[in-house]
């Protein structure tokens, strides 16, 4: 247990915690309560027990062990695309009889809100800058960085791939014809699936952009988990949904906020394979690397931030030299984040 700094003991995060029952605390714990520990749901200890070695034995059970947690943020960003291009495809080709700009800012706040719920046993990161400022400022290890960031992307590509097939024949009718598939232009359906500038923006301001509301989003996410300042508890996901309606009401018009990695890249290669040509990656002056470099380095700066001016929990900021001490010690020790409980 982690004591908090208003002095309130709340369980600290394990990574590597395993999630398999224990039969005999569970008894133990019935007979303290008054109750017979003989049955749990009906069945026998014994039942119970044999049914949960049965299931560790299974190729699939201890498959599903080792990957739940990429699983967890395929599938969360897999409902977050799904909700947030789903209703960017209803408003685009009902040609805003079927919804407006606001309409966008509620389907990806309720994608984020739902994508949260679905991926909690992992963290419910669903953006690779999250779990990137979560490495480097809350100890998330870092050797499980690759594989979060493989599935949220690989999330978010599937994704879109279910919305291109529930709208195609309203794409083919928007696009003005079966198969017609554009980049661009007035009837062009690629901004269903990811970010594409204002005609107007320079790079700079492109890039600004995606920083700032990157930062807002990382800041908001630290400070709702923060429960030493007045944290959201059960209510985060709910509070998320706010931070992303708000960015999205007041800075979204400019670059779309992909503000994630995962969100932006995968639907994007899926419209390329979809027919949608090289135009998804010229498009806005060469624009699809912003959202993929500019969350990471949002996202960084406002963690950094937070822990600088408000946070007084475990981080490297709350060390000696802010942490470069540990940044310039590359040894397995520190960068694991698996082996030691400080930052020192």
């Amino acid at each position: 247990m982690a004591s908090s700094s208003t002095g309130v003991s709340k369980p600290s995060l394990d990574y590597n915690m395993d999630p398999k029952p224990d039969i005999t605390a569970v008894a133990n714990h019935l007979e303290v309560a008054g109750h017979s520990p003989s049955t749990v749901n009906g069945k026998s200890l014994l039942e119970e027990e044999t049914a949960a070695e049965i299931r560790e034995k299974l190729a699939w059970s201890r498959i599903r062990h080792q990957l739940r947690e990429p699983f967890a943020e395929f599938f969360g960003v897999f409902i977050l695309v799904l909700f947030g291009d789903g209703s960017v495809a209803q408003v685009v080709l009902g040609k805003g009889e079927k919804g407006d700009y606001q309409s966008i800012t509620w389907g990806w706040g309720l994608g984020v809100m739902l994508g949260v719920y679905t991926a909690g046993l992992s963290g419910a990161h669903i953006n690779p800058a999250v779990t990137l400022a979560n490495c480097i400022f809350r100890k998330f290890p870092w050797r499980k960085f690759p594989t979060y960031a493989f599935a949220q992307s690989l999330g978010g590509f599937c994704a879109s791939g279910i919305v291109y097939a529930n709208y195609k024949s309203a794409i083919d009718v928007f696009e003005g014809g079966v198969g017609i598939r554009t980049v661009g232009l007035e009837t062009s359906s690629a901004g269903i699936f990811c970010t594409y500038p204002a005609p107007f923006m320079t790079t700079t301001g492109q890039f600004f952009s995606e920083f700032i509301a990157s930062a807002i989003l990382m800041f908001c996410i630290f400070a709702l988990l923060d429960n030493g300042n007045m944290g959201a508890g059960n209510l985060t996901p709910l509070g998320l949904f706010f931070v992303i309606f708000g960015i999205g009401a007041c800075f979204g018009w400019e670059t779309g906020y992909a503000i994630n990695f995962a969100r932006d890249f995968g639907p994007r290669l899926m419209s390329y394979f979809l027919g949608y040509g090289s135009g998804v990656w010229s498009a806005g002056g060469y624009y699809f690397w912003v959202p993929m470099v500019a969350p990471f380095i949002g996202c960084v700066f406002g963690g950094f931030l937070y822990d600088v001016f408000i946070y007084t929990g475990d981080s490297p900021i709350n060390t000696p030299f802010m942490g470069l001490k540990r940044l310039i010690r590359p040894t397995p020790t520190v960068w694991s984040n698996t082996k030691t409980e400080t930052y020192a």
